[in-house]
């Protein structure tokens, strides 16, 4: 206990970071450490680069788009209470927590974990996931996953069925609402967390 005592002091707003991310003080210590072992410079902030130190994300297909959704447009940095704050999107969501229109959703709702997965698809952040944005990760996905090559024609087929099945306005591209609502029934919880966390 005094090691976890001595590591928090070593984090400013420490009280605050974990009431808004619903980290518990055992959580926060182990972030702070894995946060200090991927910036090996000790600069104080981690660039994309040293994600790769994390071997999870060196062999997942999207594993540049994840590491991206860290760093939002024209930041090229990311502090501490930043890196925290982007996984807390990875927590459980706490079904016990009572709703209190005053108070803003938690980072971990449903609806902000289906906003940080939308981000990934978006690559040009228009708001719409597009055809080409949906190609590119399905070509991503599959050829990492069945490490052969796809047709081009496969996957125009898997992109046009994804969205025509989406796309609920037929604008052929697919809205934040478009995605939600066609993630309705996916546990979201189980295919957004990280497993040191549990």
């Amino acid at each position: 206990m005094g090691s976890t005592a001595s590591t928090l002091s070593k984090i400013p707003d420490v009280e605050t970071l974990m009431q808004e991310t619903g980290f518990t003080p055992a959580h926060m210590v182990r972030l702070y450490d894995r946060f200090k072992a991927l910036d090996k410079e000790r600069k104080g902030h981690l660039c994309p680069q040293d994600f790769g130190a994390i071997k999870e994300l060196a062999e997942n297909p999207i594993g540049d788009r994840i590491v991206g959704a860290f760093f939002s447009q024209g930041q090229e940095t990311l502090d501490f209470h930043s890196f925290v704050r982007i996984l807390a999107h990875f927590r459980p969501v706490d079904k016990d927590r009572p709703r209190d229109p005053n108070v803003p959703e938690p980072i971990n709702s449903r609806s902000n974990k289906l906003k940080f997965a939308f981000q990934l698809y978006d690559q040009d952040k228009d708001g719409k996931i597009s055809r080409a944005e949906l190609l590119q990760i399905i070509w991503q996905v599959l050829r990492a996953m069945l490490e052969m090559q796809v047709t081009e024609e496969q996957l125009e087929s898997i992109a046009d069925r994804t969205i025509q099945e989406a796309d609920l306005d037929r604008d052929e591209a697919i809205s934040f609402d478009e995605f939600r609502k066609s993630l309705e029934k996916v546990n979201i919880d189980h295919k957004m967390s990280i497993r040191f966390l549990r």
